[in-house]
């Protein structure tokens, strides 16, 4: 029988070991360790580590996007909800940890490419991490004021590509 609480469990736990490890040195293992729990019982619930990912970002977006609305619902015209927003925007990401996570993930991926050698010896992590955060959050915002004309996760290799022209290694 499955437990109604363990996906949250499970989401949790890839937050921390995400920003600890980074993504691509997680596994699914080390989650499942994390939730103390059996590796096994995460199939239960994710078919990949992917769909563990997609899980929190999709939640995360959800929540904050659910309570920047309601923040803003009671401003009286569109000037002060827009001071509002960026507003709550900002003291959103530097108070809640998850998100600050969620940098920190972004952070380690691209510190293991330095470490690797794809990427510049002399990156200035911390300005790519918000450069590349910027550029998803831009494209999503996009889509989503938009006419949803096309599909998002479509626009993602273009948008990888031209972050990673920026950071590659030269060589």
């Amino acid at each position: 029988m499955r437990d109604p609480e363990k996906p949250q469990q499970i989401i949790q736990a890839a937050v921390r070991v995400f920003a600890r490890k980074g993504y691509f040195s997680s596994r699914v293992s080390d989650i499942a360790r994390e939730a103390g729990i059996a590796a096994g019982t995460i199939y239960l619930y994710f078919k990949t580590k992917e769909d563990i990912l997609i899980t929190l970002f999709r939640e995360k977006m959800s929540v904050f996007v659910s309570s920047m609305r309601r923040a803003i619902a009671d401003e009286p015209d569109a000037v002060a909800k827009v001071r509002r927003l960026v507003h709550l925007h900002f003291e959103m990401l530097e108070a809640d940890p998850d998100l600050a996570e969620y940098f920190a993930l972004i952070g380690s991926v691209l510190e293991e490419g330095v470490g690797q050698g794809h990427f510049k010896s002399d990156l200035p992590v911390k300005v790519a991490t918000k450069m590349l955060f910027g550029a998803m959050d831009q494209m999503a915002t996009s889509w989503v004021l938009g006419k949803r004309g096309y599909r998002l996760v479509d626009t993602a290799p273009a948008v990888a590509d031209l972050f990673l022209q920026g950071v590659a290694a030269r060589g």
